[in-house]
């Protein structure tokens, strides 16, 4: 790709972002790395629009890692209640924890130690390296991976992502890289919206499974019911409903392995 394809590129990335960018999103002032691992893990497999209250309601209930590494995991679960996927909450709290006793409150500043903390993985660790100190990495996420095979893949079907990678490296702009994968993000959403999903082409695309009947939703059940208060096995199956009581009680029993639920005595709660 020569220097004219990239900047031309570049050009039609940022005029969409200057006239239609998502500039109001509450994650986008007062960065901090925790506000944007926080951001991050809500934004794992959930809508834009359904994160935006939960984050406002969960920084201003716990505004730094210090605040909410004190919290019980049972408080940051109830908060979490209405985005699923309850573990992003208990790698969330885990994290805070591991920054505030081995870290001294601070969070690293490499990509590689980022990811040796709870529910950091590779694009997480790179987005704060993006977001939050500016530093140019590569990131591929599903609306970045949508704007590219979008431009530069546009018949091709069982793309890797290292294939893109290319490209992402090739164009990205280093002296601006937060607002230039914001950029990407919101061209990627818009793309979508007009053409349709391009990461059905992708080798890494996995169609969701229905939600309805499924173990996630049964998993969510018991959460949000037990948010309430203890309960006994008998009324929080009665609570749930799952389709089988196996399904029941294979969750249930995943879940207090998993630490996000503590049985005492014939009653289960939050931790």
């Amino acid at each position: 790709m020569d220097k004219r394809a990239i900047r031309r590129f570049q050009k039609q990335v940022w005029d969409h972002y200057r006239a239609h960018g998502r500039h109001t999103l509450p994650w986008r002032t007062h960065i901090t790395p925790y506000r944007i691992l926080v951001s991050e893990l809500m934004l794992q497999q959930t809508q834009v629009d359904r994160v935006v209250p939960k984050f406002t309601a969960f920084i201003k209930k716990w505004p730094t890692v210090s605040a909410v590494s004190k919290a019980t995991l049972g408080e940051v679960l109830r908060m979490w209640q209405g985005l699923g996927y309850n573990r992003r909450a208990k790698h969330l709290h885990e994290c805070a924890k591991i920054i505030m006793e081995a870290h001294s409150g601070r969070f690293p500043k490499d990509q590689q130690t980022l990811q040796t903390l709870s529910g950091i993985g590779p694009y997480t660790a790179a987005a704060i390296m993006n977001f939050a100190y500016e530093i140019p990495t590569a990131l591929i996420e599903t609306n970045v991976r949508t704007v590219f095979l979008h431009h530069f893949f546009p018949d091709a079907t069982n793309v890797k992502d290292v294939d893109l990678v290319r490209y992402i490296e090739l164009t990205m702009d280093s002296d601006k890289p937060r607002e230039w994968y914001w950029a990407l993000m919101d061209y990627g959403a818009y793309i979508k919206k007009q053409h349709g999903n391009p990461n059905q082409r992708s080798r890494h695309y996995t169609k969701q499974s229905p939600f309805a009947g499924s173990d996630r939703q049964v998993r969510g059940a018991i959460v949000r019911a037990l948010a309430k208060g203890p309960l006994s096995k008998d009324k929080l199956e009665q609570l749930v409903q799952a389709k089988t009581r196996t399904q029941f009680r294979t969750q249930l029993e995943s879940l207090c392995q998993e630490k996000l639920v503590n049985k005492t005595g014939n009653r289960f709660t939050l931790p």
